[in-house]
């Protein structure tokens, strides 16, 4: 979502299960953020009502794993919050990496859940990797799981690429992974390379 001229609302979202429940829970979702977004709620704040809402009009078994940040191209800033979602992939120039371990409880899940903003400053050279679990869940024939190790090796291994090529070359990496051309589950990839 544009927000401003330097500034996109980036959300990132996993909802519980699969077909027509699924998508309805993502479309409250997406429509809750921009109304969210367009009122001038910090990811915090919009996720706290988002949750309310969602824990409001669903069944107990019903929730959203999410992501939802802004993202500053002039201050070079991403202020967000996790609700329940992977961690972000945050890499260095010189190649050190670390998964952003922050999050609360997925969205839905109960009626007062608060969430914590939490505020990265890039770094020329810097990448951040936003993705969901049907990438780092993707198992092998054997039943192995590709895992967050073997993912972050993979980004690294194509770091010098652009963006829209890492995210070609991840994948592939995947698919020769579980021997498979297409995941049993969702698998996004957002990824921002700091210029």
């Amino acid at each position: 979502m544009r927000l401003y001229e330097d500034q996109i609302g980036i959300v990132v979202a996993d909802a519980v299960g699969k077909g027509i429940p699924a998508a309805l829970l993502m479309a409250f979702l997406r429509a809750s953020l921009r109304v969210s977004a367009q009122i001038g709620y910090a990811p915090h704040i919009a996720f706290g009502k988002v949750g309310a809402l969602l824990s409001d009009s669903t069944e107990d078994n019903q929730f959203i794993t999410a992501i939802y940040g802004l993202l500053d191209s002039t201050n070079r800033t991403f202020v967000f919050s996790n609700a329940g979602h992977n961690p972000p992939l945050l890499i260095k120039p010189d190649g050190e990496y670390r998964f952003i371990e922050y999050g609360d409880m997925p969205l839905g899940m109960f009626h007062d859940s608060h969430y914590h903003q939490h505020f990265i400053r890039f770094e020329k050279g810097q990448v951040m990797v936003i993705y969901t679990d049907g990438i780092t869940e993707a198992a092998n024939p054997g039943g192995e799981e590709y895992g967050n190790e073997r993912f972050a090796k993979r980004i690294l291994s194509g770091i010098h690429l652009p963006a829209k090529q890492m995210i070609d070359h991840v994948r592939k990496g995947v698919a020769d992974f579980t021997e498979r051309k297409f995941l049993d589950d969702d698998g996004t990839l957002f990824i921002i390379k700091a210029q």
